[in-house]
């Protein structure tokens, strides 16, 4: 009995030895994210009262609301590089500062003068912002592959991808109520403050785990151990970077099935994303008849279920693997489920009740939610040597929705006077995606790459 109690004693000492500063973190790039996606939602919310004030017609507004994407896309392969240069740390906190000093710059465009010279300050600054965001969720990837072990990546990921709806339920009430009070100037004067106070509160909490002062070795064990890069994903030296990271590299990336299956599937997937980044508050007010505050709040919901959505659907993944199933298998079930589901947004078209509407938006974005696993997937499949490019080109393509979406959606909803087409274009990207996990994508792990 005597004897038992050491052995016991150690178990418990072990134990409470194993810090949790990886939860930290999360909380930490969980806010990041969600400040970023609101950062990018504020054109949405102020959209109503800005095509008043400055006579914009829906084409003009569908590529205003494009600019953001067309610099995101083009800047990823860039960032990409640079985080696997200088490492997450750095280069996230120049996006973070970046990003918000150019939405803090947007709530003086009506001081141009003309209508014309404010728009086009309008769509610069919405460009230059996307190129300030194009690290963020490659960062998090990487983040997320070093301070996680496998069997908990999936749901890591999903808590910092639900971010966007965790924005929508905090902040797109609060920047309608802006708007409504204080008028559309104040909404970007509020988020570039916080935005800038983000970035520095990144510097002094972010460290690799090898690095944290916080975390113990027996956290550090359990997470290298399960998979995680515990000094951080490798960082390149200038001559490694350009033989390695150069367009050879990328070829090699894009000439793997696998990873090309999920890089497509992200566009489809991203095509939900920025219809409620874009247009979903605009077709509760045009085609739904509410006013700004209302569809802010309305909004709301769905977000909610998105994030609820968000954080179930990496809850099953991780615990799939537990029990005992493949990646594959674990990663596959909970995205094309979600999105099957997430194609009854197709239904508004067929209703007229609001509340039957908002259940319907409610429902297609709780399945969007559950299915959005990309991310995980592409920090459990990605080269160790490439995680920023990687990812990078992962969210090149998601985000190239960004561009065609609102333009797309611009020119259905000018032609037809209705969102009845954009709906199911929306709907059909989900299919898409669905497609793309069954037909394209074969076996799910990590890519290892070939000697140059």
């Amino acid at each position: 009995m005597d004897m038992s109690r050491p052995a016991s004693s150690a178990k418990t000492a072990d134990t409470a030895a194993r810090t949790r500063v990886r939860y930290a973190i999360l909380l930490l790039i969980f806010l990041i994210t969600t400040l970023n996606y609101a950062d990018r939602a504020t054109l949405s919310v102020t959209g109503s009262a800005m095509r008043t004030a400055f006579s914009l017609d829906a084409i003009r507004m569908g590529y205003i609301f494009s600019a953001f994407s067309w610099a995101y896309v083009l800047s990823q392969l860039p960032a990409g590089w640079l985080l696997d240069r200088f490492g997450a740390r750095r280069v996230y906190a120049a996006s973070i500062f970046s990003w918000s000093l150019f939405t803090l710059l947007q709530s003086s465009i009506g001081l141009l003068g003309s209508a014309g010279a404010a728009v086009t300050a309008l769509f610069v600054l919405r460009f230059a912002m996307g190129a300030a965001e194009s690290p963020a969720f490659p960062a998090n990837a990487k983040v997320v592959a070093s301070w996680f072990p496998t069997n908990e990546r999936g749901t890591a990921s999903a808590i910092f991808n639900a971010a966007q709806y965790f924005a929508a339920v905090v902040f797109t009430p609060l920047m309608a109520w802006l708007t409504h009070v204080f008028g559309w100037q104040a909404v970007y004067l509020v988020m570039g403050v916080i935005g800038l106070l983000l970035a520095l509160t990144w510097l002094k909490f972010m460290k690799n785990p090898a690095d944290h002062p916080s975390v113990s070795r027996a956290e550090l064990d359990y997470i290298e151990q399960g998979g995680g890069l515990v000094s951080g994903a490798r960082k390149g030296r200038p001559d490694d970077i350009a033989r390695s990271g150069g367009w050879a590299l990328v070829r090699q990336l894009l000439g793997n099935r696998m990873l090309l299956g999920v890089y497509l599937a992200q566009y489809c997937i991203n095509v939900l994303t920025y219809f409620f980044l874009t247009w979903f508050p605009i077709y509760l007010v045009q085609a739904r008849g509410m006013t700004i505050l209302q569809a802010g709040l309305v909004a709301s919901l769905p977000a909610i279920c998105g994030f609820s959505g968000g954080v179930l659907g990496g809850v099953i993944s991780d615990g799939l693997i537990r029990r005992g199933a493949s990646l594959t298998v674990a990663r596959k079930v909970p995205i094309v489920g979600g999105m099957l589901l997430s194609t009854c947004i197709i239904g508004c078209n067929y209703v007229s009740t609001d509340w039957i509407v908002v259940a319907l938006m409610s429902l297609a974005f709780f399945g969007k939610g559950i299915g959005a696993l990309g991310w995980a997937v592409v920090a459990d499949t990605s080269p160790r040597e490439a995680l920023g490019l990687s990812g990078a080109i992962f969210n090149m393509f998601g985000n190239v929705a960004g561009i065609v979406t609102p333009i797309v959606i611009g020119y259905l909803v000018a032609r037809s006077g209705s969102f009845n087409g954009a709906l199911v274009f929306v709907g059909a990207n989900a299919l898409l995606t669905v497609f793309s996990y069954l037909v394209i994508v074969k076996d799910i792990k990590r890519v290892e790459l070939r000697a140059a």
